[in-house]
C-alpha cells in the first residue's frame, strides 16, 4: 500500500529545508498533514483600500498609490534605511524599512502599489514602518490587500514564510484528507465540506468565506469530542446489568424519618431523579451539581439508604481525608440508633484496622462506607455494591468514575457523581456531557445569602476587624483564610497563614482563642485542630484552603480571606458559603493586596451575585475554562479548535447532534465508518471506548 502523500514530510516542499523544518517541529509541524492542520488564530482584514487623506494613526489598513521616491542611505550604527513614497491622489505616503533594502528591488518609479501597515503621523505627514508591499495593476481598481491568516509562530519561522508554505500545501495537497462526515449529513448540519472548509480557513475569498470554514472545523472539533461521550455513556449503559433498586413508600418513609428536616423542592426534585434512574436494570451515571450549603449530602444519604434497603451495599468517596470525615460525622449523626452497619475506610487506619474493614466489606456486613480514593485499592473488594457516591469529583483529577465498575462482573453499581462547585452550563456539556445533570438550586428555608464585602484600603480593614472580634465576643466563630501556607517566594507579597496566625493572635484578635490548620500539618493535628473548632473550643480558626469544603460549623458567622484576588470567583463563593449555615446571618469580607481592573471587576462579582450559578459562569467568562474546575491542573479539556466560552451556542447545537446520532443508531452506519474512525483515533483511548470500527 503506498503511503499517503499527506505523510510527506515537511522538510521536502519548497522554501522549507532541514534547517526550517526544525523550526516547525517545534510547532509540532512533521507532514504535510500536519502543516494543514496548523490553523490561523486571526484573519486580517486588508480588503478595505484607503486614501491617505481617510487614515487614522495605528490601525492596520491598506493605502493605493503611485510610487515617486525611492531613496536608500545610511544611518547611524552602520544601519541602512529604505524608502518609498507613493501618492494616492490626495497626499502622500512613506514607507522605511530598515536593513531590507531588497525591497527597493521589487518596485520602480510610477508602480502602482498597495501598502498595509499601521500608520503614524511625523512631522505633519504620514509614515508606515515595515508595511507588506504589494505591486498591483495600475488598471486594476478592484486591487486589494487581501484576507491574511494569522498563524502561531515560533522562532525562524516568520509570518510570511508560514503563510506561503501552508498556501502551497493547500494547492497541492488538501485533496487528499479524507471528510468523515457524509455529504448529506454536511447539508443536513449546516456545513461545508472538509477540503472547502481548510481552503476557506487558509486562503479565504472572503470573511464569509472565513467564518464558514472556521465554522465547519469548530463543528468537527466537538462532534468528534461529544460523539465519544455520547459512546462512552452508551457503553456503560450496555456493559453489564445494574441492581434495580426500587423505592416502596414504606422505605421512602422511614428514610425520611431519618433526615431531620423537610427535604426542599430542589431536593425532592433530585430524590426523584436519582431514585427513577436507580430503579433501571443499568447504571446510573448522574452528576448532582449544588450550591454551597444546598444539601447534596442530604440527598446522597437518601440514595445510599434506597441501595441498601434493596440489600446492596454502598460507598461514599471523598477526595480529601477531612472531607470524608466531614461526611462520616454527618452520616453518623443522621444514621444513630440505626441497624445499618457502616465502616470509615480511609489511608490513616493502622494495618490492622485497614485488613478488618477490608474483610467486614468483602463479606457484606459493612453495608455503608465512606472514604478516600482508599476504597478503590485493588485489596478492596465489595460483596454486592449497588451505589457508589463520588464526591467533589473534579478533585480526584485523573480518578475514573468507571474505576467502581468490574468488567469480570456482570452487575455495575449506580454512579452519582457530586459537586457543591456549581458547573457552567458549557463545562457541563462537555466536561461531564456524558452524565445526566441533575442541578439543586435553591437553599433551605430561612437561609440567608451572606453579606459580602470588598476591603480595599486599611481603615475599612480596621473596622473590619473591629466586626470579626464584635462577633466572636457575641458568642460566633470565624474563619480566616489564606492563599499559601509561606509569604509569595517571588514577590515577598502578603503573608502566610502561619504568619497571620501569630500577627491576629498578637494584635487584631489578641486574648481570642485563634486555631490554625494547613497542609502541613500531620493528619493528626488537623484532626485535632478542625474538631477544637467545631466543639467551640476555639472561636477562630486560620486557615488555608483545606477549609473550603466539608467544615461545616453552623456558628461560625464570619469569614475573611487575605489577599482574595488570588482566588477564583467560585472558589472564594465556596468558601463564604462555610458561613451562615445556622440561624444567624455571615458576613464575608474579602481583602484585597493589590487593586488593579482585573481585580476589581473580579472580586465585584461576588457583591452582585449571590448564587453559585451565576458566580461560576461570570468565573467562567472571565478565566476561561482551565481554570474554573482546575482542569488546567489536571488535563485540558482536549479541543483542538473550538472555544467553550465564543462557540457555546454551537456547542449546545453540536451536542445534541452527537446525543442524537448515536440515540438513533445512526453513528453504527456504514455511512458514519470514517466519522466512527476519527472519534475512535482521537478520543478511543482517553474515554476507554469500545474498539470497533
Amino acid at each position: 500500500m503506498d503511503e499517503s502523500p499527506l505523510l510527506t514530510q515537511v522538510r521536502f516542499l519548497a522554501g522549507v529545508g532541514p534547517v526550517r523544518a526544525e523550526s516547525l517541529e517545534r510547532l509540532e509541524i512533521e507532514t504535510v498533514e500536519d502543516l494543514l492542520w496548523h490553523l490561523p488564530r486571526d484573519l486580517v482584514d486588508l480588503t478595505e483600500v484607503r486614501r491617505v487623506g481617510e487614515l487614522e494613526p495605528d490601525i492596520l489598513q491598506t493605502v493605493r498609490g503611485e510610487v515617486v521616491e525611492l531613496a536608500d542611505r545610511r544611518i547611524s550604527g552602520g544601519r541602512r534605511m529604505a524608502a518609498i513614497v507613493i501618492d494616492s491622489g490626495d497626499g502622500f505616503l512613506k514607507a522605511t524599512w530598515f536593513n531590507q533594502n531588497w525591497v527597493l528591488g521589487r518596485v520602480q518609479h510610477g508602480d502602482a502599489v498597495l501598502f498595509s501597515g499601521k500608520p503614524k503621523r511625523r512631522a505633519g505627514r504620514w509614515e508606515m514602518t515595515h508595511p507588506r508591499i504589494q505591486t498591483i495593476d495600475a488598471d486594476d481598481l478592484d486591487a486589494h490587500g487581501g484576507l491574511l491568516p494569522k498563524y502561531p509562530l515560533t522562532d525562524g519561522v516568520t509570518m510570511e514564510v508560514m503563510r506561503r508554505i501552508t498556501r502551497d500545501a493547500v494547492e497541492r495537497f488538501v485533496e487528499h484528507i479524507d471528510d468523515p462526515i457524509p455529504g448529506a449529513w454536511q447539508q443536513r448540519f449546516n456545513v461545508v465540506g472538509l477540503h472547502q472548509a481548510l481552503h476557506g480557513v487558509h486562503r479565504p475569498g472572503s470573511v464569509d468565506d472565513y467564518l464558514a470554514a472556521r465554522r465547519r472545523l469548530i463543528f468537527d472539533d466537538l462532534l468528534e469530542f461529544l460523539l465519544g461521550l455520547a459512546l462512552r455513556r452508551r457503553a456503560w449503559r450496555q456493559s453489564g446489568r445494574a441492581p434495580s433498586l426500587p423505592v416502596s413508600a414504606k422505605i421512602d418513609s422511614r428514610i425520611r424519618r431519618r433526615i431531620p428536616f423537610d427535604l426542599t423542592a430542589g431536593q425532592e426534585r433530585a430524590v426523584e431523579e436519582i431514585v427513577t434512574d436507580m430503579s433501571e436494570d443499568h447504571a446510573m451515571h448522574r452528576l448532582l451539581q449544588a450550591d454551597v450549603g444546598a444539601g447534596k449530602t442530604a440527598v446522597a444519604v437518601y440514595a445510599m439508604l434506597v441501595a441498601i434497603a434493596a440489600g446492596h451495599q454502598a460507598v461514599l468517596m471523598a477526595p480529601t481525608e477531612l472531607l470524608a470525615r466531614q461526611h462520616w460525622q454527618t452520616i453518623e449523626e443522621l444514621l444513630e440508633g440505626s441497624r445499618v452497619e457502616r465502616a470509615l475506610l480511609t489511608g490513616q487506619l493502622t494495618a490492622a484496622d485497614r485488613r478488618n474493614t477490608i474483610r467486614r466489606i468483602a463479606s457484606g456486613e459493612v453495608q455503608l462506607v465512606v472514604g478516600t480514593h482508599a476504597v478503590i485499592q485493588q485489596d478492596v473488594q465489595f460483596d454486592s455494591l449497588g451505589l457508589a457516591v463520588i464526591d467533589e469529583q473534579h478533585k480526584f483529577g485523573v480518578i475514573q468514575r468507571s474505576r467502581f465498575t468490574d468488567e469480570d462482573q456482570a452487575v455495575s453499581p449506580h454512579v452519582l457523581v457530586m459537586t457543591a462547585t456549581p458547573i457552567p452550563r458549557s463545562l457541563c456539556l462537555t466536561q461531564f456531557g456524558d452524565l445526566d445533570v441533575t442541578t439543586i438550586d435553591d437553599l433551605p428555608p430561612g437561609r440567608q445569602p451572606v453579606v459580602t464585602s470588598v476591603v480595599w484600603d486599611e481603615d475599612t480593614r480596621e473596622k473590619a476587624w473591629k466586626f470579626v472580634r464584635e462577633q466572636v465576643v457575641a458568642g460566633r466563630q470565624a474563619f480566616v483564610v489564606c492563599p499559601r501556607i509561606d509569604a509569595d517566594e517571588e514577590t515577598g507579597e502578603g503573608m502566610g497563614v502561619e504568619q497571620t496566625w501569630r500577627k491576629l493572635r498578637e494584635n487584631e484578635l489578641a486574648g481570642l482563642s485563634v486555631g490554625l490548620v494547613h497542609g502541613r500539618l500531620d493528619n493528626d493535628d488537623k484532626s485535632s485542630a478542625m474538631q477544637d473548632f467545631r466543639d467551640g473550643r476555639t472561636r477562630v480558626l486560620v486557615a488555608t484552603t483545606v477549609v473550603e469544603v466539608g467544615v461545616d460549623v453552623p456558628n461560625a458567622t464570619v469569614m475573611v480571606v487575605n489577599q482574595a484576588e488570588r482566588f477564583g470567583l467560585s472558589q472564594l463563593h465556596q468558601l463564604r458559603g462555610r458561613i451562615g449555615r445556622g440561624t444567624y446571618q455571615g458576613y464575608c469580607f474579602l481583602m484585597a493586596g493589590r487593586r488593579d481592573e482585573s481585580s476589581t471587576a473580579r472580586l465585584g462579582v461576588l457583591d452582585q451575585h449571590a448564587d453559585g450559578f451565576s458566580v461560576a459562569e461570570a468565573d467562567f467568562l472571565i478565566r476561561g475554562p482551565g481554570d474554573v474546575l482546575g482542569v488546567r491542573q489536571h488535563g485540558e479539556l482536549p479541543l483542538r479548535v473550538a472555544d467553550l466560552i465564543a462557540d457555546r451556542e454551537l456547542l449546545e447545537e453540536t451536542r445534541e447532534i452527537a446525543f442524537d446520532l448515536v440515540r438513533s443508531g445512526e453513528i453504527d452506519g456504514e455511512e458514519a465508518g470514517p466519522l466512527r474512525r476519527k472519534v475512535l483515533e482521537r478520543f478511543g483511548e482517553l474515554m476507554e471506548l469500545p474498539q470497533t470500527g
